[in-house]
């Protein structure tokens, strides 16, 4: 079955829900930004970019210096990929301008998991010809360690653009661990970022993406996802540190039987930060199934998290947590969880609560010996720590390093 007889209603669509809702998300005046970014230099060993660039990248989760854990690694700056490689037969990795120039069939998947006019972010990466990574797993291989990727920001009051195409054939199985992140000396910016996601039939797909901005920089992804009979998805998102605006709501078509995706969300609103961050899965085949999983936690910033299942056919399954956390007096999270059954058999599911650190657990903790910020910070690493199924230990490494990091910056 090709791409095209794939793809989805262009209603259902990446942004299309987004402008329905309350948004916490400004939007985004692209004339405020330039597209124009000088090209930097390609390298042919990630370790020979700029010291203080790898620094800010491997906060990120990226390794740079030392690839012998990792498939594969591609590195853009700006709008110019700067590196790309493979480390392990079956595994190709290019930039995605590469690739069309290499398989005339890429134009298939070309736009199909994410709608080209979803919204202005969406045409304006179109418009200008966005580079990105494509990532594909040959039939029946899967990666021995992750592929690694790295969106990086240098130039100030820049657009990134970014498009991203993965495919998983047919009974493989890819690990990617992608860090996203901006220069310290970049004050503003705005990053534009779109990801297809193809998985065939009973392969699998786990992506982490490590968000790491500065504090004026605005961030637009756009995600989707096409799952064939049998396939997997597997999506965590971590974000710990102040960003300007952020808004995000991947989608997840499940268009064969027994297909499954699981979206996980671990978020750090700081002061000044804006997040509307959700999810959402479409079920279009039976014993398809969904579980939505987010933390949200504000030390001052404001949050909307979403969360969407539509069940579309009998014997399909989906189930939706949001979890948040207020800390201070001046943090706001409003939860969205939003349930579709549109024929008889569904079994659809959503718990969702917002609060507060409990005085008695913390008392519980000072009693045993902690003072009283080493208590909340005992509680907040509870919180945020959510047991994620099937994630190969590297990859819940990075994540647990980053959830430790930006816990310590949040507190």
């Amino acid at each position: 079955m090709s791409p095209k007889d794939l793809r989805p209603n262009l209603a259902d669509t990446a942004g299309a829900a987004i402008n329905k809702k309350p948004a916490v998300g400004d939007d985004i005046l692209l004339e405020r930004y330039t597209d124009n970014t000088e090209a930097h230099k390609y390298v042919n060993k990630p370790s020979e970019l700029a010291s203080e660039d790898k620094a800010r990248i491997l906060e990120s989760g990226v390794i740079l210096d030392d690839l012998k854990e990792r498939s594969g690694t591609y590195i853009q700056m700006d709008n110019h990929p700067v590196h790309f490689s493979a480390q392990q037969d079956g595994i190709e990795i290019m930039s995605t301008s590469e690739a069309a120039k290499k398989y005339d069939w890429l134009k298939d998947y070309w736009w199909k998991a994410v709608s080209v006019d979803a919204d202005k972010y969406t045409a304006h990466v179109e418009l200008n010809q966005a580079d990105g990574y494509f990532i594909r797993a040959l039939p029946g291989v899967k990666t021995e360690f992750p592929v690694q990727s790295c969106m990086y920001m240098a130039k100030n009051q820049s657009i990134q653009n970014v498009h991203n195409i993965i495919i998983a054939e047919e009974g493989s199985e890819l690990h990617i661990i992608t860090g996203c992140t901006s220069a310290h000396r970049t004050e503003t910016g705005l990053h534009l970022g779109v990801t297809e996601f193809y998985i065939k039939k009973g392969a699998k797909v786990t992506f982490t993406m490590i968000h790491t901005w500065s504090p004026d920089i605005a961030v637009r992804p756009r995600t989707g996802a096409i799952v064939e009979e049998n396939g997997v998805f597997l999506s965590n998102y971590v974000i710990m540190k102040t960003v300007k605006n952020l808004q995000s709501y991947p989608v997840a078509y499940l268009n064969g039987e027994n297909a499954v995706a699981r979206f996980n969300s671990v978020m750090v609103c700081p002061p000044g930060s804006k997040m509307d961050v959700g999810s959402r899965v479409f079920l279009n085949a039976k014993h398809t199934r969904t579980e939505l999983i987010t933390r949200a936690l504000t030390t001052g910033g404001e949050i909307i998290s979403r969360g969407y299942i539509e069940g579309k056919v009998p014997d399909c399954k989906g189930h939706l947590e949001c979890r948040g956390l207020i800390l201070g007096d001046k943090g706001i999270i409003y939860a969205i969880p939003e349930l579709m059954g549109r024929v008889s058999g569904v079994d659809l599911s959503h718990e969702a609560a917002v609060g507060k650190i409990a005085e008695e657990e913390v008392e519980y903790l000072m009693a045993r010996g902690l003072n009283k910020d080493e208590a909340t910070a005992a509680i907040v690493r509870g919180f945020l720590n959510v047991d994620i199924e099937g994630l190969p230990p590297l990859l819940k490494e990075e994540m647990d390093k980053a959830i430790k990091l930006g816990d310590q910056e949040g507190m």
